[in-house]
């Protein structure tokens, strides 16, 4: 396996020492913001990962090799870069084998940061089940990985464009705690609220290092999915994002957007047509739950604190 996987010396280093190690995936840089709030974007999440103690580790695949911990060359190149590959877990072995450049969604994150040994991973939102799945099936490989892949995820809740009620539904189904930071409801993403309770609430970091490592060492393999609620002032209240999001999945229907395709389409759409307020929303959420990640990931390594 080590020979398709390129750690950077930082973050090698810091794995070897036992010290705190935070992964992020690359969609949000190839496919999630426009250049250039992507590269500011990805450039500002390491910082913050830093500053609260723990060191980035930004996953993608380039030149045939997943890369744990990318240059500030790399990701401007994902930011600017025709072409990029949207890499889940199906895609990793024609991706890697034709040497494609490919950003790494949630699903494909994960494995590559357990492989390297990283425990906490951050995004923005989580993929889950989609509107209208009982006909479609078209549920997000990002719940099946967590279901068996030990790496905490920290997101904003799952994606507020997707059916919320039965994603938190599979979770439950596959055996993956669910817990939000400091409320009782769950998130939505763009939204503090989602109309669905919390299945469990923790109000530290601590608390929810503590909660990780007793699963783990109770042999429980699989993901413990952190909500962290977007900070109020920049949250979009959920009627107003409910509407954005109507008129996206309409337009997507006229258009016969399919498949992976479907969630850039989404969220492309409602930035466009909330006059930014969407993606001013994503960016204080991604950065948001970087901090949070890297507090966990810090209490994570020192289990006798």
């Amino acid at each position: 396996m080590n020979g398709f996987i390129q750690v950077h010396p930082e973050v090698q280093q810091a794995l070897t020492d036992g010290k705190p190690v935070v992964a992020l995936e690359s969609t949000i840089i190839a496919h999630g913001m426009p250049y250039p709030h992507n590269v500011q974007t990805a450039l500002k999440v390491e910082q913050v990962v830093r500053e609260a103690g723990a060191i980035p580790a930004t996953i993608a695949i380039l030149g045939g090799k997943c890369c744990v911990g990318l240059t500030k060359e790399q990701i401007a190149h994902l930011g600017k870069a025709e072409g990029v590959w949207k890499v889940s877990l199906v895609d990793m072995p024609y991706v890697i084998s034709q040497q494609i450049d490919g950003a790494t969604t949630v699903a494909a994150t994960m494995r590559i940061a357990a492989m390297a040994g990283i425990r906490v991973f951050v995004t923005g939102g989580v993929g889950g089940v989609h509107r209208g799945a009982e006909t479609t099936m078209d549920i997000s490989a990002d719940l099946t990985e967590m279901g068996q892949t030990s790496v905490a995820v920290v997101s904003a809740g799952v994606k507020s464009i997707l059916d919320i009620g039965l994603t938190l539904e599979y979770l439950d189904t596959k055996g993956i705690p669910v817990v939000t930071f400091g409320q009782n409801e769950f998130p939505s993403f763009y939204s503090r609220q989602s109309g669905f309770a919390s299945p469990l609430r923790l109000d530290s970091a601590r608390e929810i290092a503590g909660l990780l490592r007793t699963k783990w060492e109770l042999g429980l393999d699989g993901a413990v999915l952190i909500a962290n609620p977007i900070p109020e002032k920049f949250e979009v209240p959920a009627p107003e994002m409910e509407w954005y999001i109507t008129q996206a999945l309409h337009a997507a229907a006229q258009q016969h957007i399919k498949g992976k395709a479907v969630t850039p389409f989404l969220l492309k759409y409602i930035a466009e047509h909330s006059q930014g307020e969407s993606l001013e929303a994503n960016i204080a959420l991604i950065r948001h739950n970087a901090r949070l990640g890297a507090e966990i990931a810090v209490a994570y390594s020192q289990p006798g604190v």
